[in-house]
């Protein structure tokens, strides 16, 4: 085996910390991908990772190592798509994720307006609310809200959201307006079970309020709706409920106790080093997400 798979092989050993799932991933057998690191710790003259019944973590030598292969390999592919062109032109296919309501609301009409500028291009999208881990899932681009763990990979800031309280002008007018969170303890609530719920609702100052929901669906959508209807009071993201502000039809409410918003990024994995097809996305999606009033 040359040292250049060797390197491969130990690399994705070290993302994955499994040995049998990198067989899976780069379809070899387990004893195969052992022998390798085995090879390799014997060429190098030292230990690369500790292995146990339970986990398989890179020692302090391969640690070292494993950040010089990074970058070895990643010139290795840069060389190689020069030479073959690809990061000059688009080629491909585009894997991009988000959460789902952002997802389908904000990601979804600039990946579709991408696949118009660039029509030998493909696209496939991810849209869940859960953390994707880019690597072990093939994910070209990710948009992501909150704050980002040191990941090493490349983010651009392109807006934030806030966490908002909201209803509808005809509940408000049957059961009042909160004038702080404590109020919202006499009031009706919808929320969903997703990424961001707990019914510990937090506030600016530390503040925080555990309120009973009467309505609990596994989807934003619900609880949006249930107070578009005018029966209770929901907390979701502003951006999901952005038209029904601005037509008057839901009423943010407590703005005052806010917490500071979330930001928003595009995180991509290869930086300086990303193909075209990545390059020209995260432009596009930068631009577009920077000039949303809704985000910024």
């Amino acid at each position: 085996m040359d040292r250049w798979q060797a390197m491969r092989i130990f690399a994705k050993v070290a993302e994955t910390a499994s040995f049998a799932e990198t067989a899976r991933l780069m379809h070899m057998s387990p004893p195969a991908v052992t022998r390798a690191v085995a090879a390799l710790e014997e060429t190098i003259g030292a230990r690369l990772f500790v292995r146990t019944t339970r986990s398989v973590k890179l020692t302090e030598a391969g640690g070292r190592y494993y950040e010089d292969c990074r970058r070895i390999l990643a010139d290795i592919v840069e060389a190689e798509a020069a030479a073959a062109g690809s990061y000059a032109t688009p080629s491909g296919t585009l894997a991009v994720t988000a959460s789902v309501l952002f997802g389908h609301m904000h990601v979804l009409p600039i990946v579709t307006d991408y696949l118009d500028a660039y029509p030998t291009m493909a696209a496939r999208t991810l849209f869940v609310d859960r953390q994707v881990n880019i690597v072990e899932e093939g994910i070209d681009v990710a948009v992501r809200i909150g704050h980002l763990s040191d990941s090493g990979f490349t983010a651009a800031r392109v807006g934030s959201v806030r966490r908002v309280v909201c209803g509808s002008p005809a509940y408000f007018e049957r059961h009042g307006v909160p004038q702080s969170p404590q109020d919202l303890r006499d009031h009706r609530v919808a929320m969903s079970t997703g990424a961001w719920a707990s019914t510990e609702w937090r506030f600016a100052g530390d503040q925080r309020v555990t309120v009973h929901p009467a309505l609990m669906s596994n989807t934003n959508e619900a609880g949006i709706a249930a107070a578009l209807a005018g029966w209770g009071l929901t907390r979701v993201l502003h951006y999901q409920i952005g038209s029904a502000l601005m037509e008057g039809r839901l009423q943010v409410v407590l703005a005052d106790y806010e917490e500071e918003p979330l930001p928003i990024h595009v995180v991509y994995p290869e930086g300086r080093q990303a193909p075209a097809k990545v390059r020209t996305f995260v432009d596009l999606a930068v631009a577009r997400l920077r000039a949303n009033r809704l985000l910024n």
